[in-house]
């Protein structure tokens, strides 16, 4: 190897262990959410990176309530006996509102739009926090249907 050679793979190590440092010394997970519907990318932290995970408004028993009088099950579903539980992904923004709301794993097309319905039209959370600053958070949240 020539001496370019040894410099560019200095540097390349050099970086890689100052990268791997600064993120060590946050301990924070950082993860870039890049929608499945659009050229959208959001920086957010996972829940377990933050110091206080987002609430919904009265905690989880409140948030099982509304989504029980939210949930309108689709008639051809209901109908045809498709049942499931919905998989959606969403970031609650540092001001507490839900946005980039979208399936992870689906039950049926109709269900899948309900479920997102329904998350799409969820009140303000209490934000998620880290060092006493409001952060966004990657959440993910599981809609049942059940006949």
């Amino acid at each position: 190897m020539n001496l370019v050679s040894n410099y560019k793979y200095i540097l390349i190590i050099f970086f890689v262990a100052a990268t791997a440092m600064d993120a060590l010394a946050q301990g924070r997970c950082v993860v870039t959410y890049r929608s499945l519907n659009s050229e959208v990318k959001v920086h957010a932290y996972v829940p377990e990176a933050v110091d206080e995970q987002p609430q919904f408004p009265g905690g989880d028993n409140a948030l099982m309530r509304y989504i029980n009088q939210e949930r309108r099950y689709p008639r051809e579903a209901y109908c045809a006996g498709i049942e499931g539980r919905v998989l959606c992904s969403f970031i609650v923004d540092s001001d507490g509102s839900v946005s980039n709301v979208e399936v992870l794993r689906g039950v049926d097309e109709s269900l899948n739009r309900e479920a997102v319905r329904i998350i799409s039209g969820m009140p303000r959370w209490k934000a998620g926090t880290i060092d006493g600053g409001n952060v966004p958070v990657y959440y993910v949240l599981s809609i049942p249907f059940r006949r």
